[in-house]
């Protein structure tokens, strides 16, 4: 259609449609509640544009009633998404876990410094609104954890007495304001305090820091000690005030992009290729004992990772542990039936009824790792079923009092527990 001749009402609906759409990336991306002044203010401006839809006249002609139909269901889609976002039930779990902290701060951490659950449990199935709660409320928490530990395990310098140095009564006096702040930090973490910002409390302790800079300690080491430690306790506390800021960033709430993560997920990546390369060779007893030196390296990398205090990736490096050692497991057995096969000695017959499970379960082993499915999937309750056969099969084996028989029967059936586990651990659904 000729842009100049388009019908006025056509040219109307477009508008509001751009306007819609201006707005989108905040609607999908909303964590908050539906008494949340954005929450409000976003579906104030839907409604209204909803408002301006229906005042469209379509004068009857088909093609601007279609129009006109378009731009209300993507609206409506939007305040659709908007409504759910606030309402989504893992939403609420992780605020009613806020809550939970927020009381016991209230009631046990202020009323101490005023004198002087854990959210990583809600799955989010992927939604950005969901992660950017969870991640809101995990900083949150886990940064008042990290006050209170440091607290508890750093035991500060005892105020040095007045009488040595002018400068020390300064210090004593900050020393006091920083303890203070440290409460008021943690009550607005927590949002139990309202007569506080971020931004103020920051220019409070640079303001202090400032105040120390300036102070004159003649060379007096005991004194300059004493300064850089309330410094430091200062440093510490501001690294708290962006927190806010930083949860509104991608890098932040979407922890596929954190940088331990990512080590963690280069890890991962490395192991699948040499676990396809293991399963699709050949002759794949060539590849044992290189392909274990470097998943042996590979542990080492996930021993590196930093946790930065974070539940998400403790998690994540503890999965990332257990693939790999599920697979050194794997190459570990391989390897014990491939020495096994040149041994053609008689031995006792429970031994080798274990061993015989044992090949099976290096056979199931190997589709458990190529698994990749949910627990609703045919193949997982087979493997399932499998597994559990081969548990009730080295049940029934009697070691008839052989010592070595007992201890190969028990270390089959930890492998079958450990290979169950390494299942459902598969199939949980578990991210970021």
């Amino acid at each position: 259609m000729d842009m100049g001749n388009q019908h006025p009402s056509i040219s109307r609906l477009q508008e509001i449609q751009k306007e819609v759409k201006s707005i989108e990336q905040q609607v999908i991306g909303f964590s908050g509640l539906s008494d949340d002044k954005n929450y409000k203010k976003l579906e104030r401006i839907l409604t209204k544009q909803l408002f301006e839809i229906d005042s469209v006249d379509t004068e009857g002609k088909g093609d601007i009633q279609q129009a006109r139909k378009r731009a209300a269901q993507e609206t409506e889609r939007l305040l659709k998404e908007l409504e759910q976002n606030a309402n989504h039930p893992h939403r609420i779990e992780i605020q009613n876990i806020f809550k939970e902290a927020q009381a016991l701060v209230k009631e046990k951490i202020v009323p101490f410094y005023s004198g002087g659950n854990c959210a990583d449990t809600c799955q989010n199935r992927g939604k950005i609104s969901l992660r950017k709660a969870r991640y809101h409320t995990l900083t949150k928490i886990c940064a008042v954890q990290e006050i209170i530990e440091d607290c508890v395990k750093k035991q500060p310098s005892l105020p040095l007495s007045e009488d040595a140095h002018p400068s020390v009564a300064k210090i004593n006096s900050v020393m006091c304001e920083v303890n203070k702040a440290r409460g008021t930090l943690i009550a607005l973490l927590m949002g139990v305090n309202n007569n506080e910002t971020c931004r103020h409390l920051s220019c409070v302790l640079s303001g202090l820091i400032a105040d120390l800079d300036a102070l004159d300690v003649c060379g007096r080491t005991e004194i300059r000690n004493y300064r850089r430690e309330v410094v430091e306790d200062i440093n510490q506390l501001l690294k708290y005030l962006d927190l806010e800021e930083e949860a509104d960033t991608t890098h932040a709430f979407d922890l596929g992009q954190n940088r331990s993560i990512l080590k963690i997920e280069k890890v991962l990546k490395r192991m699948r290729e040499i676990k396809n390369e293991l399963l699709q060779a050949q002759n794949p007893a060539e590849l044992y004992l290189s392909s274990k030196t470097e998943l042996q390296g590979l542990i080492g990398q996930l021993d590196e990772v930093s946790l930065e205090k974070n539940p998400c990736i403790r998690e994540a490096r503890r999965r990332a542990v257990i693939e790999v050692q599920t697979l050194i497991t794997y190459i570990d057995l391989k390897e014990a039936l491939e020495k096994r096969k040149s041994f053609a000695s008689e031995e006792h017959p429970s031994h080798k009824a274990v061993w015989n499970i044992l090949g099976n379960l290096s056979e199931i082993q190997g589709e458990v790792l190529s698994f990749d499915g949910n627990r609703t999937d045919k193949n997982y309750i087979r493997l399932e079923e499998l597994l559990t056969k081969q548990l009730l099969a080295l049940d029934a084996v009697d070691p008839q009092g052989e010592e070595k028989c007992k201890a190969a029967r028990k270390q089959a059936v930890k492998l079958a527990q450990n290979i169950l586990s390494y299942l459902d651990l598969k199939s949980d659904e578990w991210e970021y």
